[in-house]
């Protein structure tokens, strides 16, 4: 039997050293250890993104991930996105349209659009908001009101839609 280690990472850009046990998940040590209960734990196999955090600044799948393989990583999970423009778009333009109904799935989905709006020198259109939330599963929504918000935030992000520049 493998014991625990204790692994270094910076979550939210605080140091870390929690110990993780074989075959705890990065998700485990986020909830359990770093008491951060916005990602959530919905299939806990990688298929609805309820879970996704950003790992070195890309979308990842928290719960698909082993805790001990994340040491020397930059973690941001949903509360570490307080101060992100973008994010702060995201669930401004969200909550106007209605896009937030039970809200689990919410947290997942602004991280991965956080991802691509940051990845992104021009507004993504509904197509590339689809393609990049095709890991995020949302059972109340049916997504329309979801992608017509993040294309919003996206035009507002990048001063592209009129008279909403630095609103």
């Amino acid at each position: 039997m493998t014991a625990a280690v204790a692994i270094a990472l910076a979550v939210n850009g605080e140091a870390l050293s929690p110990l993780a046990g074989p075959g705890e998940t990065l998700l485990d040590i986020l909830r359990s250890r770093a008491e951060l209960t916005g990602s959530k734990r919905g299939c806990n196999t990688g298929v609805c993104g309820a879970c996704t955090v950003l790992v070195d600044g890309k979308a990842a799948r928290s719960c698909l991930m082993l805790a001990a393989d994340c040491a020397g990583r930059e973690i941001v999970t949903i509360e570490g996105l307080d101060g992100d423009p973008h994010a702060a778009l995201l669930r401004e333009e969200m909550a106007g349209a209605g896009a937030v109904q039970c809200g689990y799935c919410t947290p997942g989905m602004i991280v991965a659009l956080t991802d691509l709006f940051r990845g992104s020198a021009e507004p993504p259109d509904a197509g590339a908001v689809r393609h990049w939330l095709g890991g995020n599963i949302c059972r109340c929504t049916g997504y329309v009101s979801i992608v017509e918000a993040a294309v919003k935030a996206g035009r507002r992000a990048v001063g592209s839609e009129p008279g909403m520049a630095g609103r």
